[in-house]
């Protein structure tokens, strides 16, 4: 029996990562609208609340200063009044009175309070003077006892004391005078109550009118100010559409609108330079690429024509070996072609440099006497200062530089001119100059910085035994300016040729000693 042993993993899927929420875009119009019309709205709402509340609090204060108003009057009438006279003349004014004598006597008379409650009492509904709930009382002798004239002084009495008090729709002002007589007058507050709400209908209405004019002034007013926007938004849609040289230009740059189109057009010079330069690299890169293959094309067909013939024509002796030299020969330029290709490559993406403590002077006398031996029909002089000048730096690749430059200027003498080399580094300076002069054709000024593009050489009709591709000058610039320097041509000061001049940083200070200090002629071997 086959036995099979099923593994069964963990099947769950993982989460999926959720994607991130949209941006809410919310109109900004509405939003600012919305929010000063509600603003308003809690403005006005607080301003009806606080006027209905402060003149709530002066009605009732002028109502209770009319009743301490008639309790003092009254008052000053106790004692020279009859108790039932003084209280009807109370009740006339709407009053709902109550008055107890010292010895116990009541009279009331006007409205009960439920009814100043309900609303003014009609004047037929009024009880008779006299007649009041406390008159029936008037036998009994705890009532007013009608006709009975109340003892007391002549000149009436004087409020002791008074409390107000305020229930539903009534206010009560309780008055102890200086003979024990209490007097209480109550007075109805619908009026107050009724002039309140109707000033808050008013104030209602006024406020809804008012919010509804805001709302259409406020809508106007914030179109008006976000129209910028609009104009931003038209002038970036119309940069998507292909209208790279649109800008917003504004006239005052200190305004939030402002300084958005400002940084809105500095933001389009920079994406429009750098689709420039990016249009104008691609279009180095393509040439460049062009030319180069157009470079590997030659040797590569010579090794191929030479190849086909050896294999193809069976040729033998001195014709044969001058085929296999061509092919050594166009196979070395090929190589050379691409080994400088990769070198440019290195710089665009940025070379590593071993930097390490280098004495220039001494640097430079040491790579002359390399070039003599590598050049040996030029004559070179060195003048270098007759101290150190120390720098940090990669002396490979700055050999190489000399090297390119060395080359290009044995080919522009003829391979048996002379060259001058120099180096000048000034007390106190962080940068060192050195200068590689030659007696050649020269350089014309207008094409001493087309020198530095790549593959390009000013005569394009000389051999190819006599020149490379190109590629020496942009890689030595590349080399310089990656050591913090910088490669340029400029108008010869001894000889009559070309001229280069490398700035370098250093480390150290030096003299200036260009014409008087060590001086060194290296003389042509073999």
């Amino acid at each position: 029996m086959n036995r099979r042993r099923v593994v069964v993993g963990d099947t769950t899927q993982p989460p999926a990562t959720a994607a991130p929420p949209a941006l809410r875009t919310t109109s900004l119009r509405l939003r600012t609208v919305v929010a000063i019309v509600l603003l308003l709205a809690v403005l006005l709402g607080g301003l009806c609340i606080a006027v209905q509340v402060l003149l709530g609090d002066q009605l009732r204060a002028q109502t209770v200063d009319r009743l301490r108003d008639r309790a003092s009057a009254a008052a000053a009438l106790v004692g020279t009044v009859d108790a039932d006279d003084l209280a009807d003349r109370l009740s006339m004014q709407g009053l709902s009175v109550r008055i107890v004598q010292p010895d116990g006597a009541e009279v009331q008379a006007g409205p009960s309070p439920e009814q100043l409650r309900t609303g003014p009492p009609d004047p037929g509904d009024l009880p008779a003077p006299g007649s009041g709930p406390g008159a029936a009382a008037g036998n009994t002798g705890t009532g007013t006892g009608a006709g009975r004239t109340t003892t007391g002084s002549a000149d009436g009495a004087s409020v002791v004391s008074s409390t107000t008090s305020e229930d539903d729709g009534v206010l009560t002002l309780r008055s102890r005078l200086d003979d024990g007589t209490v007097l209480t007058l109550t007075t109805g507050t619908r009026d107050v109550q009724s002039t309140l709400a109707t000033l808050g209908w008013v104030m209602g209405a006024a406020s809804a009118g008012f919010l509804v004019v805001a709302v259409v002034g406020v809508t106007l007013v914030v179109r008006r100010a976000l129209r910028p926007l609009d104009v931003v938004t038209s002038t970036a849609m119309s940069i998507a559409g292909g209208d790279r040289g649109r800008r917003l230009r504004p006239h005052r740059d200190d305004t939030e609108i402002g300084r958005v189109a400002t940084a809105l057009d500095t933001m389009l010079d920079a994406v429009e330079g750098a689709e420039d330069q990016a249009v104008q690299a691609e279009l180095r890169l393509r040439a460049f690429l062009s030319d180069a293959a157009h470079e590997l094309r030659t040797p590569v067909a010579g090794v191929r024509a030479a190849a086909e013939t050896l294999i193809r024509a069976g040729v033998q002796g001195e014709q044969q070996e001058q085929l296999a030299v061509h092919v050594v020969r166009q196979a070395g330029r090929a190589s050379r072609l691409v080994d400088d290709m990769l070198t440019m490559a290195r710089l665009d993406r940025g070379i590593d440099l071993d930097r390490r403590p280098v004495d220039l002077a001494a640097f430079l006398m040491a790579e002359a006497e390399r070039l003599v031996l590598r050049l040996p029909s030029v004559h070179l002089d060195v003048r270098v200062p007759d101290h150190p000048v120390p720098a940090l730096l990669d002396a490979d690749r700055i050999a190489q530089v000399l090297g390119n430059l060395a080359d290009n200027a044995a080919r522009a003498t003829g391979g048996d001119g002379h060259l001058l080399l120099t180096l000048l580094a000034a007390d106190g300076a962080d940068t060192a100059v050195v200068r590689l002069e030659d007696d050649g054709v020269g350089i014309p000024t207008a094409d001493r910085e087309r020198v530095f593009d790549r593959l390009v050489r000013l005569n394009d009709g000389r051999e190819d035994r006599s020149g490379g591709a190109g590629l020496g000058l942009p890689i030595a610039r590349g080399i310089a300016r990656a050591s913090g320097g910088e490669l340029v041509a400029a108008d010869p000061i001894v000889l009559d040729g070309a001229a280069f001049v490398l700035t370098l940083p250093v480390s150290g200070a030096g003299a200036p000693v260009p014409d008087h200090g060590r001086e060194a002629r290296l003389t042509p071997v073999g």
